[in-house]
């Protein structure tokens, strides 16, 4: 687990990296990304009760994942120590959490997530028990991800000229179905998702 925690935290460093060469004296306030992340993650599980709503569970671990792209950056702000970090991930990580209604855990994230203005990790593990996200769907669900940031840093994403809507859908779902149609424990997985991505785009955007 931790050798898979500090590919994580080396491909986070990456990705903020192609966003700002010096992203860490730029003073992102990532609980704030998290916390408007976390909205965005109850409309996919379903809250309004004058509806017939059910949760979009694959959307749901997406929106964690992104989560913890953010959750990763801010606590590479607060530790000096990758091997310390790693360390600290891997042992939060290895818990047993008592499971909540995941509502409830996902408001407490996001209330400790405004009172401390920093990513809680303690809090973050709850939601993933929550949710039912183990480590191996994690680990598995950020790495792709991070292939599609770097996709949409490659095509326009910052500048604007990036479409996200291919077909009438969001790239993140077309991201979960190419994921399931690869190896993920090949060793050029990355790069095969990255070509799957550019394929799609070319035929679905528009």
């Amino acid at each position: 687990m931790q050798t898979q925690i500090l590919t994580m935290l080396a491909l986070q460093d990456s990705m903020n990296s192609k966003v700002h060469p010096a992203w860490r004296e730029q003073g992102y306030e990532w609980y704030r990304a998290i916390w408007v992340e976390c909205a965005e993650l109850m409309d996919h599980y379903g809250w309004k009760w004058w509806k017939k709503q059910q949760p979009d569970v694959e959307q749901v671990k997406l929106e964690l994942i992104d989560i913890w792209h953010f959750g990763l950056s801010d606590l590479l702000m607060q530790h000096e120590s990758v091997d310390v970090l790693a360390e600290t991930l891997a042992a939060a990580l290895r818990e047993n959490y008592a499971v909540q209604e995941f509502r409830t855990a996902l408001e407490s994230f996001v209330q400790t997530t405004l009172n401390l203005r920093a990513f809680d990790l303690t809090a973050f593990a709850h939601l993933m028990a929550a949710a039912g996200l183990d480590f191996d769907a994690l680990y598995s669900g950020y790495v792709g991800k991070n292939v599609l940031n770097f996709f949409r840093q490659d095509h326009g994403y910052k500048d604007g000229s990036y479409i996200k809507n291919w077909s009438g859908r969001e790239d993140n779902e077309h991201l979960v179905e190419l994921v399931a149609e690869l190896d993920i424990s090949s060793a050029t997985f990355k790069d095969d998702l990255y070509a799957a991505l550019s394929q799609r785009y070319r035929e679905l955007a528009r």
